[in-house]
């Protein structure tokens, strides 16, 4: 490991309350481990009886709508961002559910349950198919044993428990 902001090789150093932690001797810093944080999205529609799910580009799994947080941008922020980034449609309103680590990407997601309006989906180069399904087939169609899924049941029972 070296250090982000000089380059130099890191060192473990013990440091109260925290254990070992990365040190930069040039610096005579601590510099603690970074990682991405991104925004997960169970898109609904206004009635909440259909889910959105997406099919990236070359892959055969439906996932749920996602995308990474920008530098000085909040989670809340980026939801509308890569909603209509990615499917033209506007994100009405959001909110959090839950997070977890998302080991394959080294990255933590945040998801949100997010109520989109049902207009005309305009797709960009990263998304290859984007459908409305009803929760079972959401359920059925999700990429099994993922983030994708877990998040998306989570939601699922959540909103259900409101009706």
């Amino acid at each position: 490991m070296f250090c982000r902001d000089c380059g130099e090789k890191l060192t473990l150093r013990f440091l109260e309350n925290e254990g070992l932690v990365p040190y930069c001797p040039k610096c005579e810093a601590f510099k603690f481990p970074y990682f991405p944080v991104a925004v997960s999205m169970t898109v609904v529609n206004r009635a909440e009886n259909k889910v959105l799910l997406a099919r990236h580009t070359d892959e055969p799994d439906y996932k749920l709508f996602a995308g990474y947080i920008k530098k000085g941008e909040s989670a809340e922020r980026a939801i509308p961002r890569e909603l209509r980034e990615e499917t033209r449609l506007n994100a009405v309103k959001w909110r959090y559910f839950g997070s977890r680590y998302h080991d394959a990407k080294d990255v933590l997601m945040l998801n949100f349950i997010v109520t989109a309006d049902e207009g005309e989906i305009v797709l960009n180069e990263e998304i290859e198919e984007a459908t409305w399904f009803t929760p079972e087939e959401a359920r059925e169609h999700i990429k099994k044993n993922s983030t994708a899924e877990y998040f998306l049941s989570g939601a699922l029972n959540e909103l259900g428990k409101r009706r």
